[in-house]
């Protein structure tokens, strides 16, 4: 009698426990021999009705091989840990030569660290002055405007942090918001004031960024940009890691200048 017969006969008859009438599969492959299509369901059956050569994985055998694996990694380029690392953080970094130019532009993102370096590049003979964005009011501005208080945007603030520090020739830039902003406002500033070179501070961290902006919104305007990044910027690409806020800006810069990349690939 065929196998798929007999186990059908068995299982479906209603008498006994269905494991002690289910044939063996030692006693279908004894009828019908191990390589006939019969005898590969008794190895299937014989194989389902004992539990002990049925093959068995623990869930967790996949999480300890990515564990050691990662571990392995880790020992493994601990050398080249910090020199990865310190890549990454000077890839949002842009070094140039600075010259002496017809005025020193601040960022508006760069604050209080980007009027010192202004400063100190007045300081040193760059150029005498110096060109600050006017930022919109926010939310809460508004409100102590309404209630007649006084208000300091970060351009006013970035002013009077400039004549402290004892820069006297100092220019409004139209209000922007954001590098993009800056972007679109400072070639036709440049145009009307006739300027011929000028040198953009920035933040550390922004500086790579801003310069692959300049180089689209400058292209074919003769203005020279230098971008010059802020040296008593909070962001130190030697040793971002240690830190929290370290950590959120160079992850935060890092996305925005490959999201840069990927929609320019072509920028100069």
């Amino acid at each position: 009698m065929c196998c798929v017969d007999r186990l059908s006969r068995h299982l479906n008859s209603g008498h006994g426990d269905s494991a002690s009438t289910c044939p063996s599969g030692l006693d279908i492959l004894a009828e019908h021999g191990p390589c006939s299509p019969a005898g590969d369901i008794a190895l299937s059956c014989s194989n389902l009705m004992n539990p002990s050569m049925v093959s068995w994985r623990p869930r967790w055998a996949p999480i300890l091989v990515v564990v050691a694996l990662a571990a392995f990694a880790i020992v493994t380029v601990r050398s080249l840990r910090e020199p990865v690392l310190r890549a990454a953080g000077w890839a949002l970094v842009v070094s140039e030569p600075v010259a002496s130019a017809d005025i020193i532009v601040v960022s508006l993102g760069s604050g209080g660290a980007g009027a010192l370096e202004a400063a100190d590049l007045v300081q040193s003979g760059i150029s005498k002055r110096v060109a600050v964005f006017m930022d919109p009011p926010s939310g809460e501005d508004h409100e102590f405007i309404r209630r007649g208080l006084p208000y300091e945007d970060a351009g006013a603030r970035q002013i009077r942090q400039l004549r402290s520090l004892g820069v006297t020739d100092v220019v409004q830039i139209s209000r922007v918001d954001g590098t993009e902003g800056e972007g679109q406002v400072l070639p036709r500033w440049c145009d009307e004031h006739q300027l011929r070179s000028i040198v953009l501070v920035a933040t550390k961290d922004h500086s790579r960024r801003l310069r692959r902006v300049l180089d689209r919104v400058m292209k074919g305007h003769p203005t020279r940009v230098t971008v010059q990044p802020a040296r008593y910027s909070t962001f130190d690409p030697d040793r971002w890691w240690e830190t929290r806020g370290g950590v959120r800006t160079e992850i935060v810069e890092l996305q925005k200048l490959l999201l840069d990349v990927v929609l320019h690939p072509t920028s100069f």
